[in-house]
């Protein structure tokens, strides 16, 4: 059964939560880090990106500049721009986007839950971005990002969170420069602590929803240091994780795009031609959103284009009816020999986050066709997680992306 534990956090003042918060490490190119760190020096990403303090062609990945995260974030704690909890708690976390509101509990997640198949992945790592984050984590002595995991909705935690938001006064209350407003609430009641420990205790699945590296970091940093521990106990900070975890109710996946750079050497007539064989195609008016599974849009010289996948291509296989891999299979792979679109530079990914207008200039600039997506369902990544499976690249895209430097897990 799942351990989620309440833990004392490091968390920001009040007065400068707005200003340390920020999006996570990864959504940034090095150029982009360094400018928003000018923009706003208190920003969390100096920490996460520390060679933003070092000239622009310092190797980012040497010893100091790891180092240098460790200094300026103990210093940060030293000076009180961070403060420690009194005790273990819960927290809550609420964003809202665009009017939709999700909330999920701040908390610390078991290792050895990772290690055991309670909390599940559906996407594989890469080698090179785990190293860089072991690193980070291990130099540091502390989690700083929280790993975005979920969990099927249970009575007595929705409970405690409809209590929380409706009765207390969060600790922070602000809106980043994205305008998505952010919300904490300490859950600190003895009762409620019990409460949510034990509901989790219950679960015998959570799922990883982003955050894979992350995730896959914080687990080999503590496998390191349980090697070297005379004392390792299976119960120490390490063996513990940085985690937000939401109710399957409150999420949200947006579509994840795929613009391609050519035709593989057919003109578009050709093209039509070969998806008329597992599609049924209409041209459109206008910018096609898929309004249900096995609807696709297509842009392709210039014109809109819906296509419903024939019944015959379709699946109940937890992986093979996802409508990405119908696309990769049936389109990507058999017509313009994608067989690799994680590694094949023909192909990019457009997150719905960027809208259709995306795609079209997209295909304006660089490439020649756009293919959008209905989004993955929650049920559908969790089915995939159970069977012990992974989706294909870029399956899904969640909104909005969760803060890092609200919360430090010190290890």
């Amino acid at each position: 059964m799942a351990e989620i534990r309440a833990f004392a956090a490091y968390r920001p003042r009040p007065d400068v939560a707005d200003k340390v918060a920020a999006l996570p490490y990864d959504v940034y190119n090095r150029e982009e880090a360094r400018v928003e760190v000018e923009r706003e020096p208190m920003s969390f990403l100096a920490i996460d990106r520390p060679e933003t303090q070092f000239p622009e062609d310092y190797d980012m990945y040497s010893e100091e500049v790891y180092q240098k995260a460790h200094d300026m974030l103990w210093e940060k704690i030293e000076n009180g721009t961070f403060v420690h909890e009194d005790k273990p708690c819960y927290y809550l976390y609420e964003q809202t986007m665009d009017g939709r509101v999700q909330t999920g509990i701040v908390a610390c997640s078991s290792v050895a839950d990772y290690e055991n198949n309670i909390i599940k992945k559906h996407e594989n790592t890469l080698a090179k971005k785990e190293a860089d984050r072991i690193h980070h984590v291990d130099s540091c002595d502390a989690q700083t990002g929280p790993i975005f995991l979920c969990f099927r909705e249970n009575d007595s935690i929705r409970k405690v969170m409809e209590r929380v938001r409706s009765e207390e006064k969060p600790v922070y209350d602000f809106v980043t420069k994205e305008g998505i407003r952010s919300r904490v609430f300490i859950i600190d009641k003895d009762d409620e602590i019990a409460t949510i420990h034990d509901a989790f205790e219950t679960m015998d699945s959570i799922y990883i929803a982003d955050g894979h590296h992350r995730c896959a970091s914080a687990v080999k940093v503590a496998q390191k240091r349980r090697a070297v521990d005379p004392d390792a106990n299976g119960n120490k900070e390490y063996d513990f994780f940085l985690s937000v975890l939401f109710p399957d109710k409150e999420l949200m996946i947006m579509d994840y795009n795929r613009v391609i750079r050519d035709l593989n050497g057919m003109t578009p007539k050709t093209f039509l031609n070969c998806l008329d064989d597992d599609f049924d195609i209409e041209e459109a008016t206008e910018a096609v959103k898929p309004s249900k599974k096995c609807e696709f849009g297509m842009l392709l010289d210039g014109k809109w284009y819906k296509l419903t996948a024939h019944e015959d291509i379709r699946s109940n296989d937890a992986v093979e009816g996802l409508d990405v891999s119908i696309l990769q299979k049936h389109v990507l792979e058999r017509l313009l020999d994608i067989s690799d679109p994680k590694n094949d530079p023909r192909i990019d990914f457009v997150g719905g986050i960027r809208g259709l207008a995306e795609l079209e200039r997209r295909c304006n600039s660089d490439m020649t066709l756009a293919f959008s997506m209905y989004p993955t369902d929650i049920h559908e990544l969790f089915a995939v997680a159970d069977a012990g499976r992974l989706m294909p690249p870029k399956s899904t895209w969640f909104e909005p992306k969760l803060l890092s430097g609200l919360f430090i897990h010190a290890i």
